[in-house]
C-alpha cells in the first residue's frame, strides 16, 4: 500500500461502496418514507450518514470493542433491521411506526439504510486493503450519488409512474430481503 492518492484504489473503493449503499435499489423505500412523512431532508440524512460513516472508519471497531460488541454482532442486528424493511416493501406492512415527521431523514434513512451495518462493516473491510485516504474520497464520491437521488424523489416518483414504483419496490424489497439475508449468514457462519 502507498501513502498517495491512487486512483484505482479511489474507484475499487467507490463501486464496493456503491454496491453495498445500493442508493438506486432504495428509491422504492426513499419514496415510500417520503409518502409517509411527508419530506425527506436531504441534506440532514446525507450529512448525518456521512458523518457515521467517517467516524466508524476511524473509530468504529473500538467503539464495537468498548460496548462489547463484536462486528458480526453489529452485521447482524443491521442485517434484521434491513430485513424487516425488505418485508415491508414486499407484503405492503407496516413494520417502523413512527409518528415523528423528521426522524425518516436520520432513522431508517440514513442509519441503516444508508449507513448501515452492511457498509460500516464493509469500511472495517476496506480499511485493511486500502488507505486511508482513498476510502474518504470514495465516501465523498458515493454521498455526491446518494444525495442527488434524496434530492430527486419527486421527479423519480414522477418518471416511474404508480405502477413502475410498486414493481420496482417489490421487486427491490426480494433484492434487499437476499442481501438481508447475506449478511446474516455471512455473520453466523451458516
Amino acid at each position: 500500500m502507498s501513502t498517495y492518492f491512487n486512483f484505482k484504489e479511489i474507484l475499487s473503493v467507490s463501486m464496493i461502496l456503491f454496491a453495498i449503499i445500493d442508493i438506486l435499489g432504495s428509491i422504492p423505500i426513499i419514496i415510500d418514507l417520503r409518502q409517509k412523512v411527508g419530506k425527506i431532508q436531504s441534506e440532514k440524512t446525507c450529512l448525518v450518514a456521512l458523518g457515521i460513516m467517517l467516524a466508524f472508519l476511524f473509530i468504529g471497531e473500538q467503539l464495537l470493542n468498548i460496548i462489547g460488541v463484536d462486528v458480526a454482532s453489529f452485521a447482524i442486528a443491521g442485517s434484521l433491521v434491513i430485513f424487516f424493511i425488505a418485508m415491508e416493501m414486499i407484503l405492503g406492512i407496516t413494520v417502523f411506526k413512527d409518528d415523528s415527521y423528521e426522524t425518516a431523514s436520520i432513522i431508517p434513512l440514513a442509519f441503516p439504510l444508508i449507513a448501515g451495518a452492511g457498509s460500516l462493516t464493509t469500511l472495517l473491510s476496506l480499511k485493511t486493503e486500502f488507505e486511508t485516504q482513498n476510502i474518504i474520497i470514495g465516501i465523498f464520491l458515493n454521498f455526491m450519488v446518494v444525495y442527488l437521488v434524496l434530492k430527486n424523489t419527486y421527479r423519480l416518483e414522477k418518471m416511474l409512474g404508480k405502477t413502475g414504483l410498486s414493481v420496482l419496490r417489490k421487486a427491490f424489497g426480494i433484492i434487499l430481503l437476499a442481501i438481508a439475508i447475506k449478511l446474516f449468514r455471512s455473520n453466523t457462519g451458516l
